[in-house]
């Protein structure tokens, strides 16, 4: 009997050895399996593209490199797109409209929110921010409603843009700005050749989104606008047809550029930097690449205006950008966490310091690293331009609308056409997209 229960012992203790032996051994191939696994879940990354317009400032690189950098498991790549915003926007919707599932965030031009939401392109990001329990508060909530559409939010805004004037401080000093359209006229032309320079008043003329901006402030300056509050069509009136005379007047002059319906934002900036010109219509961006001195030769020779005012005072265009997600993104948490730091306050701060860009975050207005690289935020001339902003029409469909004023205020540059039938031309159409 102790034979046999000595025998039965040892075979207990014989088992258990053999069990510990093989929990502490690193031979068990079902555990190295395992923690090859888990390893290489540890270390899978997700991959996302980042698609933007041209960015010559070289922000968006250093916002992604900052973002990869704390996202090792998230890695972004950066597609940049065409200048033109309207050919990024042609770009996107073939894209989307194909169901391609290599875009992930894509940045929207503030008059696309409602179009790519009504069209599906994007999704809606409020589980997001419930989720993260983010503050839209904390947003200018002008932006914010720009990507506001059908109750969802469907877009973050990452900066903030408005039409402004910027000039040379050492031909014009302070009490010599143009308050009026008529004085910037007299003074571009008065300018024109002094100083080195080649023109006297540079702008976005080419027939492209810059040139409804452009022709959205000369109208609203002199009382006009291309809708109402309603969205009814009105802009055959006497006012608008009165800015825009004035738009046409200036773009044929004899102080822009005789080539001035080529330009972008990029030529215009371009050519002002190289010192070419005394005045320059742009976005708040100008300042930072003008006091570049890598690539300008007017350091710190650069002051900042509202545009000048028309009949019922001055009006700016209502611009800026706004980060998304697209619809057939397959990382679509991963896209988010993209979007929130692109657009929160980290990366606005980037695009504001290196890229010269508006943020959206009024509290950045007050950060005195952001201030001390773009000293006009607390400028009075910034201030009243940004409060002087003019939003283009708000409507699902605005791409055909833009169209439609593109192409009937470059035929009335061209000489192809009257203002007068212009405007005419463009409440008939106008109408017929709207269905009014």
């Amino acid at each position: 009997m102790k034979q046999w229960k000595f025998s039965k012992l040892f075979a207990v203790v014989m088992a258990l050895m053999l069990v510990l032996a093989a929990c502490s051994s690193g031979g068990s191939e079902e555990e190295e399996a395992g923690t090859d696994n888990g390893n290489e879940a540890k270390e899978e990354v997700v991959k996302l593209v980042y698609a933007s317009g041209k960015d010559t400032t070289k922000a968006t690189d250093m916002i992604i490199e900052e973002f990869n950098k704390t996202h090792p498991n998230i890695q972004v790549e950066f597609r940049e797109m065409p200048s033109d915003s309207g050919a990024i926007h042609d770009a996107f919707v073939t894209a989307l409209n194909a169901g391609d599932t290599s875009i992930d965030v894509m940045a929207l031009d503030v008059v696309w929110p409602a179009e790519f939401a009504q069209a599906g392109y994007v999704l809606p990001l409020d589980r997001f921010i419930q989720q993260d329990g983010l503050d839209l508060g904390e947003y200018n909530q002008g932006a914010v409603s720009a990507a506001s559409f059908n109750g969802k939010q469907w877009a973050l805004p990452r900066f903030i843009d408005t039409g402004l004037l910027f000039y040379r401080t050492d031909l014009v000093s302070g009490d010599e700005v143009p308050q009026t359209w008529d004085d910037l006229t007299a003074k571009s032309a008065e300018l024109n050749g002094q100083g080195g320079t080649k023109f006297g008043y540079l702008m976005q003329a080419k027939q492209y989104e810059g040139l409804v901006c452009n022709a959205l402030e000369y109208i609203a300056a002199y009382g006009g606008n291309f809708l109402d509050e309603n969205g009814n069509v009105i802009i055959n009136s006497p006012e608008a047809i009165k800015g825009l005379n004035k738009l046409v007047e200036v773009a044929n002059s004899d102080y822009v550029p005789a080539n001035i319906t080529t330009f972008t934002e990029i030529e215009s900036h371009t050519a002002f930097i190289e010192g070419q010109s005394p005045f320059i219509r742009n976005w708040p961006y100008q300042w930072n690449v003008a006091n570049n001195p890598e690539e300008s030769k007017i350091v710190d020779k650069i002051g900042v205006a509202p545009l000048p005012q028309g009949d019922a005072g001055s009006a700016a265009a209502l611009g800026g950008w706004m980060t998304a997600i697209s619809k057939y993104s397959e990382h679509p948490k991963e896209a988010w966490e993209f979007v929130k730091f692109i657009a929160g306050k980290e990366g606005q701060k980037i695009s504001a310091i290196h890229g010269g860009l508006a943020p959206t975050i009024p509290a950045l207005f007050e950060d005195q690293e952001v201030l001390d690289v773009n000293p006009f935020f607390a400028n009075e001339g910034f201030v009243s331009g940004l409060n002087a902003a003019v939003s283009r029409p708000v409507v699902p469909n605005y791409a055909e609308i833009s169209e439609i004023i593109q192409i009937q205020v470059s035929k009335a540059i061209a000489g192809q056409q009257t203002v007068e039938e212009a405007v005419k031309n463009m409440e008939t159409q106008m109408k017929e997209k709207l269905g009014k």
